[in-house]
């Protein structure tokens, strides 16, 4: 191994350094014993998608009997290059230089470690286990006669198989590791069996592995951190209204409806990213959704009533603000899913007070939701279903887990051998504290979420979805809309949010962004990064549209404002006298981020815990007194 400078008689214990690092290693491993003893056994999710995991390898396996021919070429080549490999060793120790036979790719930061590459033994390591993940997939992906469902099933945890084990992720065979080991004598190891035994506690259904530090961190000063005031609340959100920065703002005022999967602030991180703050810099007078963390005890708040009591009194909530009937809409994700939802009930109802719409990164047809859908099917809903019903939520660290095993790599073992392997703590990385400030989901919400979007696709079909007792249809939708979307999306396919932008019946603007569902999004114009493609023509299929579009340097985020001030959606002619919190028919209730913002998962539940412990103690005491 490189850097073996010390002599190894740095690495001896004296006895009582020994005996204090025995009693250190037994006292963890106890705790983290008792850990996983008092974790309870797998969720009514966890055995459902256990279900169908197995009912789609039986029938992978069904077909391989069928046509064994997939595998048997499989093995002759796995054979033939092993073969190759072992020659390659050979002639390596006899001080030749040899081509390896199979490399990990380009962006494959799992063997970046100069021994992966110039110690014979981990490249031998490393190159037989690139071609067994080479052999696994080739086979996986080439088997024939599964359903769309089956195979997706199979080719995601096939992959969560092959990747988890990676030599990298094992002390023995990762040199990285080893190093580490030798120089801290061993204390890495407890380090990070103390960090495993915190994280298992803060964790549901899975393992949330720390990815920052978040003492780092505090919403309203160093994130979620433009002026702004709470000027409204209900029991589903708090209505920030931001200080402006300009003499005069465009007349119509901004609302962004984010989504409630995580908080707000993903579009709030800090200035120099900060999609509010560069909007309000703009000269829009902005206003924001904060949804509310929800505990059991908003069980039964549904689809409709996030649209009641989010955008419908979001816009109530304005006019009283700053007299204005008319607004503008931003929204991202499920609250670009819940404010196409909204526009068609406000066609139905013939309300026009949303002028513009635009949909950041927004599923309206499911009919290829990306990965995520090898969650979605009738057998994991009904285990999800008997969750919700039983617990009244959704909690949102195990939806966070389920996202990240959808970047295993960079989002679980990166993070899993830096943490538990290295003994190293996190690094302070503001995007990583958001990601881990999880959000639950009301049961009726989510059961009708997943049903009625991801398993059904009935938000696209018309008349598919009744809201408060009204029919809704995407395609009376008249108002103009802007969507963009991200090229490299994982969670919001860019193909399949183009299908929505086909439904409305309004003008429509496509722009499609570089990147992923955050950074394309995310993408400030003084980065100069990842650029954006343009097409003013809504080709038949996403295809045509790319192959007309015209790519830009930079971010979109300049192209959506002369849209928005190009034409009459945002009375660019119209300017009238700066909008300070407050100054209109609503006062503040508190600064900007917020309460329903600060609230942590573990706050919620424990305040709805202790609730509960009072109420029964107040019944019990009612009934001594009867």
């Amino acid at each position: 191994m490189s850097e073996q400078s010390k002599d190894s008689t740095d690495y001896i214990y004296d006895p009582a350094e020994l005996a204090d690092f025995i009693s250190n290693a037994n006292s963890q491993y106890q705790k983290l014993i008792e850990q996983l003893m008092s974790r309870q056994g797998m969720s009514d999710p966890s055995l459902s998608v256990l279900s169908d995991v197995s009912e789609s390898f039986q029938k992978m396996s069904e077909q391989l009997a069928v046509n064994p021919m997939v595998v048997y070429e499989e093995q002759m080549n796995l054979w033939k290059n092993q073969i190759q490999l072992w020659q390659n060793v050979a002639r390596q120790m006899l001080g030749e230089t040899v081509e390896p036979v199979v490399e990990p790719a380009k962006d494959d930061r799992r063997f970046s470690d100069v021994d992966w590459a110039e110690n014979a033994l981990f490249d031998f390591i490393k190159q037989s286990y690139l071609l067994f993940a080479r052999s696994v997939f080739n086979v996986v992906h080439n088997i024939e006669g599964l359903s769309p469902h089956a195979q997706q099933t199979v080719d995601f945890h096939s992959r969560q198989f092959v990747n988890a084990m990676s030599p990298s992720n094992f002390v023995a065979t990762n040199p990285e590791v080893l190093r580490r080991t030798f120089e801290t004598k061993g204390r890495n190891l407890i380090q990070g069996m103390t960090q495993l035994v915190e994280d298992l506690k803060s964790s549901r259904d899975g393992l949330n592995v720390a990815m920052t530090d978040r003492t780092a961190f505090k919403p309203g000063e160093n994130v979620a951190s433009t002026p702004g005031e709470v000027v409204y609340q209900n029991d589903l959100m708090q209505l920030i209204q931001y200080k402006p920065s300009t003499e005069k703002v465009f007349k119509t005022p901004l609302l962004i409806v984010p989504p409630w999967i995580n908080k707000y602030y993903i579009l709030d991180l800090r200035e120099s990213n900060s999609l509010v703050k560069w909007l309000v810099d703009q000269g829009h007078t902005v206003f924001i959704v904060s949804w509310v963390n929800p505990g059991p005890s908003l069980r039964d708040k549904g689809f409709e009533n996030y649209m009641l009591e989010g955008p419908l009194e979001a816009i109530d909530a304005i006019e009283q603000a700053t007299g204005e009937k008319e607004v503008n809409i931003i929204s991202y994700c499920i609250g670009g899913t819940l404010t196409a939802s909204t526009l068609a009930y406000m066609a139905a109802k013939n309300d026009k007070r949303v002028k513009s719409a635009t949909y950041m990164a927004t599923l309206q047809d499911f009919t290829d939701p990306g990965e995520i859908g090898v969650f979605i099917n009738e057998a994991t809903l009904a285990g999800i279903e008997r969750q919700l019903d039983r617990d009244g939520y959704l909690d949102g660290r195990a939806m966070a887990f389920s996202f990240n095993l959808l970047r295993e790599n960079d989002l679980f073992w990166s993070f899993f051998i830096n943490n538990y392997l290295k003994g190293e703590r996190p690094a302070a990385f503001d995007l990583l504290y958001w990601n881990t400030d999880s959000t639950n989901m009301p049961a009726a919400m989510h059961k009708f979420y997943l049903r009625n979007m991801y398993l059904e696709n009935n938000l696209i079909k018309p008349g598919g979805i009744t809201l408060n007792e009204t029919p809704i249809d995407l395609s009376k939708i008249k108002t103009p809309v802007y969507f963009v979307s991200t090229i490299q999306d994982h969670i919001a396919k860019w193909t399949s949010t183009y299908k929505g932008a086909q439904v409305h019946s309004g003008p429509v603007k496509f722009v499609l962004s570089g990147s992923g569902h955050i950074a394309g999004i995310v993408n400030p114009p003084t980065k100069e990064k990842y650029g954006y493609w343009t097409n003013d023509k809504l080709a038949d299929t996403p295809d045509a549209w790319f192959a007309g579009a015209e790519k830009h340097a930079g971010s979109w985020w300049p192209n959506w404002q002369e849209w928005s001030t190009s034409n009459k959606y945002a009375d660019p002619k119209t300017m009238v006298a700066a909008r300070e919190p407050g100054a209109g028919k609503l006062d503040v209730i508190e600064a900007a981020p917020g309460t329903y913002a600060t609230l942590r998962i573990v706050d919620v539940l424990k305040a709805e815990a202790v609730a509960g412990a009072d109420d029964s103690s107040d019944s019990e005491k009612k009934a001594a007194a009867n």
